[in-house]
């Protein structure tokens, strides 16, 4: 008997999903645990497995296009078996037809704005009625291009003496005209003939999750800010004799995060989350790492990073910086930070604000380490300075709470011999 294969719901997030490719076509023999398609959800593009065996009889999702959860996406069944009336039954049972879907291509249009010639009609003077000014006409007769030019030289044109017809000032009279001009008229701005074009793109799974994320934790979670710098003398030595005998290598940012997750154990108040009608304090320290991908941003997790080497974390974030831009990452990668660190530094930014990633509390901005001029007793002496941002909640952290962690993480970066083997 036929059986319908629903869109699978791959993320906690996903409400729908896009075909990204079909490893079997209509017609083909399917085994149960045989790969059937690669679906992209919101976050990662992820291959889909079949649960049964059966023909491949009908596909209700083509590539590149999206459905709801739980849509049909595919129905399995015996060689020649009609299908016509389950499909109508299991829309019934939905109450509505499918949303219809959207293919995922892009779309060029091309709007072209191409100047065109401006016509100038001159009105030929009538021997029946003269256009030349009389006495009791104090009417300017001019034609329209002599208006123009007039306007453009700062001429008077009631100061020119016309030679048409009648009276009539044409265009050489104003090229002839030797009167005064008034040097302050603007001139008319050439119009350079071109042309207006775009691109438009369809919105991808993960582009929406991340603007329906971000605007809920914006709009819904009141946000203060607190920046401190902190001198990285010592930090560029430690990193420097680390890597000197380190199997991996180790980035500051790397030495960042064994410093929060170091300073969340001191602060656990700061490693909570907003659940509405009541606050989780977790007792576990699972820090978030933006890593940008080309559709925008993912958060691996590095779990127990206080328990970790500093080694350990950064083999770890390399780890999940390859499978977060080989679109490999599963939802397991992703789920249950309890704090987040974007760093922006290895770009050039000095300082910014990010947006706290929900459930957390709070998320830290880190900037690039920048070579500057500072005070050391007493004296004005090269200094590397490094600039950090912490986003709170402020229904779960106060400006006190807020400082006290950034003192204990400055501590710990200005000093790490605090930190390296804790």
């Amino acid at each position: 008997m036929a059986e319908i294969v629903k869109m699978p719901k791959l993320s906690d997030t996903m409400t729908e999903g896009v075909v990204a490719e079909w490893h079997k076509k209509v017609g083909d023999k399917v085994k149960s645990g045989e790969l059937l398609a690669e679906i992209e959800t919101d976050k990662a593009t992820m291959e889909f497995e079949s649960f049964q065996d059966g023909v491949l009889l009908y596909i209700g999702v083509e590539k590149g296009q999206s459905a709801p959860v739980d849509s049909i996406l595919a129905i399995l069944g015996k060689e020649g078996e009609d299908i016509s009336g389950l499909i109508e039954e299991y829309k019934k049972s939905q109450g509505a037809e499918p949303t219809p879907v959207t293919e995922n291509v892009e779309t060029k249009k091309e709007i072209v704005n191409e100047a065109a010639p401006v016509a100038i009609s001159q009105v030929a003077a009538s021997s029946s009625a003269p256009l030349a000014t009389s006495s009791n006409d104090s009417r300017i007769k001019a034609s329209p291009l002599a208006k123009k030019m007039a306007e453009e030289k700062g001429i008077d044109i009631s100061a020119v003496n016309g030679s048409g017809d009648g009276g009539r000032i044409i265009k050489r009279d104003i090229e002839n005209f030797k009167g005064e001009t008034n040097k302050s008229a603007l001139k008319a701005p050439s119009f350079i003939p071109g042309k207006e074009s775009y691109t438009e793109e369809t919105v991808s799974q993960m582009r929406k999750t991340i603007a329906r994320r971000l605007a809920e934790s914006k709009f819904s979670a009141p946000h203060f800010y607190l920046t401190m710098e902190i001198d990285m003398d010592k930090a560029i030595e430690a990193r420097a004799a680390i890597n000197a005998v380190a199997p991996v290598k180790v980035s500051f940012n790397d030495l960042v995060i064994k410093a929060v997750a170091t300073s969340l154990r001191k602060h656990p108040k700061i490693n909570s989350s907003w659940l509405g009608d009541k606050i989780r304090y977790n007792e576990h320290i699972h820090i978030g790492v933006a890593v940008a991908v080309d559709e925008g941003l993912l958060v691996p997790v590095i779990r127990f990073a206080d328990s970790k080497s500093i080694t350990q974390i950064a083999e770890e974030v390399k780890y999940f910086a390859q499978k977060a831009k080989d679109k490999k990452l599963q939802p397991s990668d992703w789920e249950g930070n309890t704090f987040t660190i974007s760093n922006l530094g290895m770009f050039g930014i000095e300082e910014f604000t990010a947006i706290i990633n929900p459930p957390d509390a709070c998320i830290l901005a880190v900037g690039g380490i920048k070579q500057t001029p500072v005070v050391k007793n007493g004296q004005v002496v090269p200094g590397n300075v490094m600039k950090v941002t912490l986003s709170c909640d402020h229904r779960l952290v106060d400006g006190a709470l807020g400082a006290a962690f950034l003192q204990t993480l400055k501590q710990m970066l200005e000093n790490p011999v605090l930190m390296i083997g804790v």
